[in-house]
C-alpha cells in the first residue's frame, strides 16, 4: 500500500501542478461516449486530454493546454496568422479573452474511440474588452465549437476544429448580422 501512494505521489509531482488538478477542477462532459473496444486505460487517457484542454478553453490556464498538448502538437486547421503547435492555441485564447474576459466553455458532448476524441463546445461570456477596434458594451457572446483531437501517449498530437465564427463576430457587431 506504502509502494503504491508514493508511485502515485511521485507520478503528482512529476508532472506538475496541471497533471494533479483533480477530476472536479476539470470541465465535466455533458455527455460522454466511449467506444467499449477501448482499454480502460487508453480511454481514461483520452478523456483526461480532452478535459484539460477544454478546461483550458474554460478557464485561461496554460499549465492545462500545455499538459494536455503534445510538444510537437499540430493544428490541422491553423487559421491564417495562428502559430503552429503549443503557442498558437495559447494565443487564440488570450486574443479572445481580451475581448470577452468572462468567456466559459462547456464540454457539451465528447466521443471517445480508437486514438480520436470528438468534442463539442460551447462557449459564452459577455463582450467587455476590446477584438481589434471594436470596443465591447457587455453583449452576450454564445457559440459553438467542435473539435477532433488525435491522442498520444495521453496528449493530443493533432486538432482538427471548426469554430462558428460567424456567430461570434456577429455578436461582437464587428460582422453584420
Amino acid at each position: 500500500m506504502m509502494k503504491r501512494l508514493t508511485g502515485i505521489l511521485l507520478t503528482a509531482l512529476a508532472f506538475g501542478p496541471a497533471h494533479a488538478a483533480t477530476d472536479a477542477q476539470l470541465v465535466q462532459p455533458r455527455v460522454l461516449v466511449i467506444d467499449p473496444s477501448l482499454g480502460a486505460a487508453q480511454a481514461q487517457a483520452s478523456v483526461l486530454a480532452a478535459r484539460r484542454y477544454g478546461s483550458f478553453w474554460d478557464n485561461g490556464e496554460e499549465a492545462l493546454a500545455r499538459a494536455a498538448l503534445a510538444p510537437d502538437f499540430i493544428d490541422r486547421t491553423l487559421p491564417p496568422g495562428r502559430a503552429q503547435g503549443v503557442e498558437g492555441p495559447l494565443a487564440a485564447s488570450k486574443f479572445v479573452r481580451a475581448a470577452v474576459p468572462d468567456m466559459r466553455a462547456d464540454i457539451e458532448q465528447m466521443i471517445v474511440t480508437g486514438d480520436r476524441v470528438v468534442v463539442h463546445l460551447h462557449f459564452h461570456g459577455h463582450f467587455t474588452g476590446r477584438f481589434k477596434d471594436v470596443q465591447g458594451k457587455g453583449q452576450a457572446v454564445d457559440f459553438i465549437a467542435t473539435d477532433i483531437y488525435r491522442i498520444g501517449n495521453g496528449r493530443i498530437t493533432d486538432n482538427w476544429h471548426l469554430e462558428d465564427n460567424l456567430a461570434f463576430l456577429q455578436q461582437l457587431g464587428v460582422i453584420g448580422g
